[in-house]
């Protein structure tokens, strides 16, 4: 291993016409100790030409057919032709600004082990951001401010698969990219966090984070609303549930359904607790649902939110406040 290099990972299908642009922006990397390992999961278009060519002009750039396929077994057959001590991913519709690398590898030097490198993040697009990305970007960018990320990681994916750095020995304790799971980056945040490694707090912006129609994210079912609910169903039970506390459930919305489903599957007994007067008193799936106010009457319980309306959470918050729980101990947003 060299010392301080850094491992680029990037796998890509079809991204010919950004490819350009994602390869220049880390050929301007004011950090020059790096390699690209790219990896082409049978794209139908230019661009393992378009590597090709890089790879050609440059050696740090090496491009390879995916072993497998799909974005896993992309990252799989990546990372063992790695040979830096650190590692980092990239898309290959993004944009790295020029500073990305060298502040992830002093942030890692200065910290040491146990630590994960982030930086904030921004959104773009030719049509425009909506709403809901313009959210999650705010959120997402406020926790890494802080370094806070794990503190709100059942809601929702809180570090970006495209920027972070580790170093290897620590991403090899966290199991790398074996886990068959989808969505991959959401899964290594799981494990990131399972193993205790720390969140280095980031101000600045490193990574253009390209929104489109076909992106990847927005269209392969490996990225549907179901795969997030069972990957927090898994982390939530492995590593926060306590099995001596009762647990309940507070909202019967569709996630809340689908967590009651998975719970009873699981045969975990749980309280439905609900807030719409039309649905306490109800059975779904066997199960009543009753008034939030019950969580009162419960020795210690463990809870799991499901409610996603923000000015509902607020009050739920002040609700756990006012009996003295806790987040991320006694209770768990989960949307």
């Amino acid at each position: 291993m060299q010392n301080n290099k850094v491992s680029i990972l990037i796998p890509f299908k079809n991204t010919a016409h950004f490819l350009p642009e994602c390869l220049n922006s880390i050929l301007n990397q004011g950090y020059i100790n790096w390699e690209v390992i790219a990896i082409n999961d049978h794209s139908e278009d230019k661009s393992f030409e378009v590597l090709s060519d890089y790879a050609q002009n440059d050696s740090r750039i090496k491009v390879f057919n995916n072993e497998g396929q799909g974005i896993i077994p992309a990252l799989r057959t990546a990372y063992v032709k790695t040979s830096g001590i650190f590692i980092t991913r990239m898309d290959s519709d993004d944009i790295m600004k020029p500073n990305r690398v060298e502040h992830m590898v002093n942030a890692l030097i200065e910290n040491g082990k146990g630590h994960v490198s982030v930086g904030q993040v921004k959104y773009f697009s030719e049509r425009g951001i909506s709403n809901g990305y313009e959210r999650y970007e705010q959120w997402l960018n406020h926790l890494t401010s802080f370094g806070k990320n794990y503190t709100e990681i059942y809601k929702e994916c809180v570090i970006p698969s495209p920027c972070w750095m580790a170093h290897r020995e620590d991403f090899d304790v966290s199991g790398a990219f074996e886990p068959d799971r989808y969505p991959e980056d959401y899964d290594l945040t799981f494990r990131f966090y399972e193993n205790g490694l720390k969140i280095i707090p980031c101000t600045e912006t490193l990574h253009l984070w390209r929104d489109y129609d076909s992106r990847t994210s927005r269209t392969h079912e490996h990225y549907a609303q179901n795969y997030f609910l069972d990957i927090k169903l898994h982390y939530f039970l492995k590593l926060d549930y306590d099995k001596n506390r009762p647990l309940t459930i507070w909202g019967a919305g569709f996630k809340g359904k689908t967590i009651a489903k998975k719970l009873l599957e699981h045969q975990i007994d749980f309280v439905w607790l609900c807030d719409n007067p039309k649905k306490i008193g109800k059975k779904i799936y066997g199960k009543e649902l009753v008034h939030f106010k019950a969580l009162e009457s419960l020795e210690n319980p463990q809870s799991l939110i499901t409610v996603a309306n923000e000015t509902a959470q607020q009050e739920i918050r002040h609700f756990f406040s006012e009996l003295k729980q806790l987040p991320m101990h006694d209770y768990f947003f989960f949307c």
